[in-house]
């Protein structure tokens, strides 16, 4: 691989994150006008309930549950492909436990670069059997993952959207496997 084209893909998925940045926070500032609405922000709640709200623009059945250790689920809700090649997985990390638990820090993976970087989900990969490929998640020109980052403690009944990019497979590819360190691996649609 050529300076030239890995430097054209790291600005790509630089403007890429900025791009998805903005779009986040338009949407998180966007209140739906009635502004008296004491609705709590879907970051984190306490509601207990293991579907997501069809607010959050996410489907109520879960493509996958992952199972992980104290307690916790992985409930993946959207696998979806962008027009820039990569496939964004979107979910929901809930502590279905009674007591508190810590997201394990083996979920970031073996990578110095992506440990430097915090807790996250960048040691998930999606595995490709049919094509006989594996799939990590990409970095940004840091070396940190895309993916939700900052990762801890989560009460019991607390739950904490998640997000993980990865480039896309080929199009003929409908199924992978996705893998996230301390959790089963679940096997995805993927739409798009």
């Amino acid at each position: 691989m050529s300076i030239r084209f890995t430097a054209k893909v790291r600005r790509g998925t630089v403007a890429l994150t900025v791009a998805a940045g903005l779009v986040l926070g338009v949407a998180g500032c966007s209140g739906g006008g009635g502004g008296d609405d004491p609705t709590p922000s879907a970051s984190a709640s306490k509601d207990g309930g293991s579907k997501p709200s069809a607010q959050e623009g996410q489907s109520e059945t879960p493509l996958a549950e992952l199972k992980g250790t104290g307690g916790l689920l992985l409930q993946i809700t959207s696998a979806a492909r962008d027009s820039g090649g990569f496939l964004t997985v979107n979910g929901v990390v809930k502590n279905d436990g009674d007591k508190s638990a810590v997201v394990p820090p083996q979920t970031s993976g073996d990578e110095t670069e992506v440990i430097a970087h915090g807790p996250s989900l960048g040691g998930a990969t999606l595995v490709d059997a049919k094509g006989k490929k594996r799939y990590y998640t990409l970095r940004d020109t840091e070396g940190r993952p895309l993916t939700t980052t900052g990762l801890g403690n989560l009460e019991a009944g607390q739950t904490l959207p998640v997000f993980m990019q990865f480039p896309a497979p080929p199009t003929s590819t409908a199924e992978v496997d996705l893998q996230v360190p301390t959790f089963s691996s679940g096997t995805i649609k993927i739409s798009g």
